[in-house]
């Protein structure tokens, strides 16, 4: 697939360069006539035809040429060169019976007159024929590129027929629910005579939806593969040319070679690039659209008992056409979302089949790591534990690099030559620290795995890392606050500590506001709107971006609750470090000296100084 994928690039460079230089040829060739013509017509003088008679009779003609309605001569009196010709004269031609009398008396060298021409007949001959035959030319040349490429509107889905894709739902894991939607069509396939025996349909299609990297692409290879039918495998955008109907012709040709190799299975990855909404009320691309009412066309076409399914993928199914998504056509939606922690132990399984890795791995501990990630960031993590195991020099693959792959996809790797001043490493770490005991004091958080204040190539002087003890799908209210109380402990430590602000808590500030945002315009939990929703999700498996759905008087009252929301939780975060000032102080001290400490240090720590302050206390009652 690669080899075809290349060979096109190479046909379409070919392509280029060949329309490149018979552009140039036929510039130069006409910028040649031209200078050519010009050059020869100021070698040759005209005079007129009374001068041409009185030089003949007074004998200084020397040789005379007729052409067509001209008469070419020369002088006796020019001499000749041995490197030059003589020059020429011209004038116009009259039928003159006595002419050739004079010119034998005077002992004028002639030819015999030529008939006259018409002039526009000589035109054609000298412009448009060798024109004709350089377009002629042209296209035979092109044409044979076009053959070569296979040509323009031809359907390219041949270069990417896979008989055996060599992917089986063994090879696809974390998508259980998925993958048994797809079974039945791989059961259909199989053995469609128990379907229709009853009188069920095999459905014409399945739309599989979901984010980025989940694994639509190779869902759709296991279905083929579990299958053992051919594979047709292209982009939605492979049939949108720039010539009107190009894109309806491919799809043509795509699903009348589908049919000679029945049963199969079309899969179209990024349908939204042609099954765009035709709805959008800005105009619409004639080509675009034609080549979707093909598509639908066909799809309705079809023969469903020939075992035809066509299988699409696309991460935008709101912008789809809705005559695309109705029952008939697509008739099932195979929701692909990000796997959950049991999909992901299981996806880390499948991918570490063929790394070498120490018998201790721990695969739940790097499932519950990876919370939100999909199938292709994890296969990205284990090749980066691979890669980081040899670049330390061993041989497989430890647990330590598979949590040091997680930090490195998500906060980038270590910038070794940042190095910071003394007061930037100490409110880096007082910042840390301040996260880490907002964190370890509220009871709905999850426990800290590791704070450090070494700066990575994502931008982060330093970060603290929560580790969940257990998968959740909820959240409450009490959760929500104490994570915002937690983003807002980095810049609270800085105030109490330093009295003063940087600009290291953008980051914080910006998922604080986000948070308690949700809490007023989507979850229900403000006091003002009750559980009223004030904006929709825009793209739910891409950015996610929110929009208004209220007035613009309603949008400053919820702004307005944002901000006592954010106000309220900056000062639970204050109130938090400044009750347990000495363990910021202890913590921070370590931190600085050791630039990286683990949870369980900080707990240490924690409870080191909780202890000591607990027999002070006892000293000072017994005392009294």
């Amino acid at each position: 697939m690669a080899g075809d994928k290349s060979g096109d690039g190479k046909n379409n460079k070919d392509k280029k360069l060949l329309i490149a230089l018979a552009i140039a040829a036929l510039v130069f060739t006409l910028c040649l006539n031209y200078f050519v013509s010009k050059k020869s017509m100021a070698e040759v003088s005209e005079v007129k035809y009374s001068e041409f008679i009185n030089m003949l009779d007074e004998g200084k003609i020397d040789e005379v040429k007729f052409e067509n309605s001209t008469i070419y001569f020369t002088l006796k009196e020019d001499g000749e060169s041995e490197f030059a010709a003589k020059p020429q004269y011209f004038t116009g031609y009259i039928n003159n019976p006595a002419l050739l009398e004079k010119l034998e008396e005077a002992g004028v060298t002639y030819d015999a007159p030529v008939s006259n021409t018409n002039p526009i007949l000589m035109m054609i001959v000298e412009l448009v024929v060798p024109m004709l035959i350089f377009y002629v030319l042209f296209m035979f040349v092109m044409r044979m590129y076009m053959n070569k490429m296979g040509g323009l509107g031809k359907n390219n889905a041949k270069l990417y027929l896979e008989k055996d894709t060599g992917v089986t739902f063994a090879d696809v894991a974390g998508e259980e629910e998925a993958k048994e939607s797809l079974r039945e069509i791989v059961d259909f396939l199989h053995r469609p005579e128990k379907y229709t025996a009853i009188g069920a349909k095999l459905p014409r299609g399945a739309l599989l939806v979901g984010p980025p990297g989940t694994g639509k692409t190779l869902l759709a290879k296991a279905v083929a593969g579990e299958a053992k039918v051919p594979f047709y495998s292209l982009s939605g955008s492979s049939f949108v040319e720039m010539f009107v109907g190009m894109g309806a012709s491919r799809v043509r040709d795509l699903f009348k070679d589908a049919v000679s190799h029945a049963p199969c299975i079309i899969f179209i990855d990024e349908i939204d690039a042609v099954g765009k909404s035709r709805e959008s009320g800005l105009g619409g691309n004639d080509e675009r659209e034609q080549t979707l009412n093909q598509l639908l066309s066909e799809m309705d076409g079809f023969d469903v008992t020939k075992g035809i399914v066509v299988i699409g993928a696309t991460n935008r199914p709101e912008v789809l056409d809705e005559a695309l998504l109705r029952p008939g056509r697509f008739d099932r939606r195979v929701v692909v979302d990000r796997p959950d922690l049991k999909g992901r132990e299981d996806i880390l399984k499948v991918h570490l089949k063929d790394v070498k890795t120490e018998d201790d791995i721990d695969v739940k501990q790097f499932a519950l790591g990876t919370s939100g990630c999909a199938g292709a960031d994890i296969a990205n993590m284990v090749n980066e534990a691979a890669l980081r195991a040899v670049r330390e020099g061993r041989e497989k693959v430890a647990q330590s690099d598979l949590m040091e792959a997680i930090e490195l996809v998500i906060a980038g790797k270590e910038k070794k030559d940042r190095i910071m001043t003394e007061k930037e490493k100490r409110i880096v770490a007082y910042h840390e620290v301040g996260h880490a005991l907002a964190i370890a004091m509220q009871k709905n958080t999850q426990p800290v795995q590791k704070i450090t204040i070494v700066p990575r190539t994502m931008g982060s002087l330093g970060y603290t890392i929560q580790m969940p003890e257990e998968e959740h799908y909820l959240m409450t209210k009490d959760e929500i606050y104490e994570q915002i109380v937690t983003l807002l402990a980095g810049r609270s430590a800085e105030e109490i500590i330093f009295g003063t602000v940087t600009t290291g808590a953008a980051n914080d500030i910006e998922r604080a506001t986000e948070m308690a945002r949700a809490m007023v315009t989507r979850f229900g939990m403000s006091e003002e709107f009750d559980m009223m929703a004030l904006e929709k999700e825009g793209s739910a498996y891409l950015n996610g971006r929110m929009s208004l759905i209220c007035s613009d008087d309603t949008g400053s009252k919820a702004d307005a609750e944002v901000l006592e929301i954010i106000k309220e939780c900056h000062k639970r975060a204050s109130d938090i470090l400044k009750q347990n000032i000495d363990v910021l102080h202890k913590a921070a001290d370590f931190l600085i000296e050791q630039e990286t400490i683990t949870g369980e240090k900080f707990m240490e720590i924690l409870n080191a100084v909780k202890a000591e302050q607990t027999a002070d206390e006892n000293s000072e009652a017994i005392t009294e």
